[in-house]
């Protein structure tokens, strides 16, 4: 049944590369508004190609949706085009911290506001927001992106997407080659923003620990399947799901 609340809706989802590589066989879940919902799984099982479905970049890499639907906020996302879903308020972060690396990280922020046509004054509203949330990119905003820290470059990627002003930011594994303890640092700022102004983030995740503990509903994938769903607090403390699913990881306690 849908929730009626739901801001996105991905609605039993196939998806193909290149006519013929499945990738995707039967994906659902629902991103409530104001809420973080983590996209869990090993490598493969799909959660990319899913956030690239959500956010309609898969015809970029010839692929895709084959059946079922994508239903952000009343819009059907194939029927819109990446730019249009920002403009919207669908705004994807890709893996790998894309960062333009010749431009300082003050202009790779600005670069997130330009598809919305943004004054000077919201833009300047935009990055002193920013520079609240992640401190470090304000005393790091006239180095180049490219000489900064992987977890630098993170931030950075987020709040350039920030600066496209979200109602639903879609994260793929921002935890990917950072230390620990900048991952922690980062999931702590992005609840608190959650919190805060009732962001929606829908978060792709290998480390399911960091993960299940700042989120308040996940989905898990399998091999291109939904294969449970339900809170986060509930999916901590299955110790069968924890150990099949996760490899046995032990759960951090649920954040205050």
């Amino acid at each position: 049944m849908t929730e009626p609340t739901a801001l996105l809706r991905v609605e039993r989802v196939e998806a193909a590369y290149q006519g013929t590589i499945v990738a995707l066989h039967d994906v659902s879940l629902n991103v409530r508004r104001g809420e973080i919902h983590a996209l869990l799984g090993a490598n493969g099982a799909g959660k990319s190609t899913t956030l690239k479905a959500v956010s309609n970049l898969l015809p970029a890499e010839r692929g895709r949706i084959t059946a079922g639907r994508i239903v952000f906020d009343g819009h059907d996302v194939t029927r819109a085009t990446p730019a249009q879903l920002v403009r919207l308020g669908l705004v994807p972060v890709l893996e790998g911290r894309h960062c333009f690396p010749s431009l300082t990280v003050e202009e790779n922020l600005v670069t997130g506001a330009l598809g919305r046509d943004a004054r000077r004054a919201e833009i300047e509203q935009g990055l002193e927001k920013v520079y609240a949330i992640f401190p470090r990119l304000k005393e790091r905003r006239r180095s180049p992106a490219g000489l900064t820290s992987g977890g630098e470059q993170q931030m950075t990627a987020i709040g350039r997407a920030l600066l496209a002003r979200p109602r639903l930011l879609v994260l793929d594994e921002p935890s990917m080659g950072l230390a620990p303890k900048v991952v922690q640092d980062i999931f702590q700022r992005l609840r608190r923003l959650n919190q805060s102004e009732g962001l929606s983030i829908l978060v792709a995740e290998q480390n399911s620990t960091v993960a299940l503990r700042y989120a308040d509903n996940a989905t898990v994938v399998e091999a291109g399947h939904t294969v449970l769903s339900g809170t986060a607090h509930a999916l901590r403390g299955r110790e069968d799901i924890r150990h099949f699913y996760f490899g046995g990881e032990v759960a951090a306690p649920a954040a205050a």
